[in-house]
């Protein structure tokens, strides 16, 4: 074999190495993200395909905190829990409960989703949590919108997780509906910090929309 069929023999290997090391690669993740669906029993309460789009974005974003993922679905109405925290090593759904959007988003159901500083509106996207702090909330927490022209105003815009009063059954059973924000994401009073808690510092956060 000459010096030519050598280095074609070796490129051939690398591509060869390479395309079943993608394979393994994408068979394994496809399992995982299965095998995780389906051992949290997330089927009754959230779509596939939105799960698998969150954690799709997940495993190609850089964060901090990689054992963890919250996700929103705001194709539900504001009167279903739609508020989803997994725990991704040991494969156990952690947190599910209601959530607010924004007020200039829709009544019952979030339908419009906005970038733009003082819309009122939920912005959708991937986020990755930021640091907490003391507000006009109470203890909440800031995030990082990192889709460009989809959601990277959200820390300019005060787009924060943050307890509301205005989420909870009671609410729900008085109005129809949550009561909504200017564009937060927020929680129950009595579940707010432990989620915080539990999400703050760098992992991933996922608001689907249509």
């Amino acid at each position: 074999m000459n010096r030519f069929s050598i280095s074609k023999f070796s490129m051939l290997m690398v591509v060869l190495i390479a395309f079943n090391i993608s394979a393994i690669y994408s068979n394994r993740i496809k399992y995982n993200v299965k095998n995780i669906y389906e051992k949290c029993k997330l089927s009754t309460i959230i779509d596939y395909e939105i799960f698998e789009v969150a954690m799709d974005g997940f495993m190609k974003i850089e964060l901090e905190k990689d054992n963890v993922i919250a996700i929103i679905d705001y194709s539900k109405s504001s009167q279903e829990k739609r508020f989803y925290v997994i725990d991704l090593k040991n494969i156990i759904l952690l947190y599910h409960c209601l959530v607010a959007h924004g007020k200039n988003s829709g009544n019952i159901y979030a339908n419009k989703f906005s970038n733009r500083e003082n819309s009122k509106m939920s912005c959708n996207g991937f986020f990755i949590s930021g640091e907490t702090f003391i507000g006009k909330h109470g203890y909440s927490l800031k995030l990082d919108g990192i889709e460009k022209n989809i959601n990277d105003n959200a820390r300019k815009r005060g787009i924060i997780i943050h307890g509301a009063s205005y989420v909870s059954e009671d609410f729900i059973r008085k109005y129809g509906r949550l009561g909504k924000s200017w564009g937060c994401p927020a929680l129950p009073m009595e579940l707010s910090k432990k989620i915080i808690d539990t999400i703050k510092d760098g992992s991933c956060i996922f608001i689907y929309g249509k």
